[in-house]
């Protein structure tokens, strides 16, 4: 028994490593984003939540080629926001005169973070004039 259990540990232990290399703890504590990445391993959803504080939600997705981007579009689509533009890996959609990044990352070569950032007013009086 014990040896079955020895051994089973190591299997597992192989096949996170493996999924993750050398990004396991590139986010800090690796053990939400390992049960993010079971989740989608194991239904039919495109994408975890796997932290969320006041000021940003940060999501897990597959990697599934070019197409990274489409998940984060159709998430956002479906909450009312329309994309706008990309700037480097952030994704910049608006949506009734406020202004919300989208920083996506590759977390490992199966999956890839993104992370939804507060919205901002983009109104005019807000930005700096010079005397």
């Amino acid at each position: 028994m014990a040896v079955t259990l020895v051994i089973v540990s190591v299997i597992g232990y192989g096949l996170v490593v493996s999924s993750f290399g050398s990004a396991l703890f590139q986010e800090g504590n690796p053990i939400p984003l390992m049960i993010s990445a079971l989740k989608l391993h194991f239904s039919d959803s495109e994408f975890e939540l796997f932290s969320k504080t006041e000021k940003r939600s940060k999501y897990l997705s597959e990697s599934n080629g070019n197409s990274n981007y489409n998940v984060v579009k159709k998430y956002m689509k479906s909450k009312g926001w329309k994309f706008q533009e990309q700037m480097g890996s952030g994704l910049i959609f608006t949506k009734n005169g406020e202004d919300a990044i989208v920083v996506v990352k590759q977390y490992s070569r199966n999956y890839f973070i993104w992370e939804i950032q507060q919205r901002f007013s983009n109104d005019k009086s807000f930005t700096y004039t010079n005397p």
